[in-house]
């Protein structure tokens, strides 16, 4: 074995990726399919799961025998743990999740922010998005005595609010103040837990923000967010890959936890 494989190899090793269905997931999947790990793509809607399997069947090298797909509602404990059994009966105990599921609904003024809107957002980010899902895997590792790792979604929106989006960045700046206390309390279990903040990679929510219907032309939006981009361009789903690989490795990062990895362009940086 490689020192390279030493690293990142992840045969053998259960990885369940909630929010399955979506760009970010599928293309996380097919990263560590690529590096013989066994995947479970969980999300509410099973046609597009399946959809989401054939799309990452078809970035090879992978072996297709390593993908299940698993329909639960992320939000519902019961189903959570419900899914969790049948992962672990198909492949083996899943020793990684990544919490993808998340999103927005809508943009509006502060004074008129409808507040089920916001609770709806928060729910999806905050408890089907960290809170429930978390809690089972991190149960059944506590139990067994498993060395677990988690890796949240969070968001350009943890480190900054974005104009009219206030449920978002509320729940963003929630998932990165989470993953820290989460991070300190679960590392005495050998268990760690560290988020990823994509910067603007486009996707079905935020498409239609950023590109006109043509699909090439920016929207005034989108030319804002270039602008703010050093590197002039928006993330590619694959960019993100590395970055939650080096996460999930217990070799290549045994003695980071509570951290969050920008992957966005210089987005950051962004001064005068």
């Amino acid at each position: 074995m490689s020192y390279s494989e030493e690293l990142f190899s992840f045969n053998g090793e259960h990885i369940v990726i909630t929010g399955g269905a979506g760009v970010i997931a599928q293309s996380l999947a097919s990263g560590f399919l690529k590096l013989e790990g066994r995947v479970s793509l969980w999300g509410r809607n099973t046609a597009t799961l399946q959809e989401a399997k054939k799309t990452i069947e078809k970035a090879k090298p992978i072996n297709s025998a390593n993908l299940q797909i698993i329909s639960v509602d992320c939000n519902d404990k019961k189903q959570l743990q419900i899914a969790f059994a049948k992962s672990q009966e198909t492949f083996n105990t899943p020793t990684i999740l990544i919490n993808c599921v998340g999103g927005n609904k809508g943009k509006s003024d502060f004074l008129k922010q409808d507040e089920n809107n916001f609770k709806e957002v928060l729910e999806l980010n905050l408890m089907a998005g960290l809170l429930l899902p978390s809690q089972v895997f991190l149960q059944e590792w506590v139990d067994n005595k498993i060395q677990g790792n988690i890796i949240n979604l969070a968001s350009m929106a943890s480190y900054m609010c974005f104009s009219g989006v206030w449920a978002y960045d509320a729940a963003k700046a929630g998932v990165f103040n989470l993953t820290k206390g989460m991070a300190r309390e679960f590392a005495p279990h050998g268990i760690r837990i560290n988020s990823l903040s994509p910067g603007f990679f486009i996707g079905k929510q935020n498409k239609a923000l950023l590109l006109e219907e043509d699909g090439e032309t920016l929207t005034q939006r989108g030319k804002l967010v270039i602008d703010k981009t050093p590197m002039n361009r928006f993330g590619n789903h694959t960019d993100l890959q590395g970055a939650v690989i080096f996460l999930a490795s217990n070799r290549a990062a045994s003695f980071v936890t509570g951290i969050d990895i920008p992957v966005d362009g210089g987005f950051l940086t962004d001064g005068i």
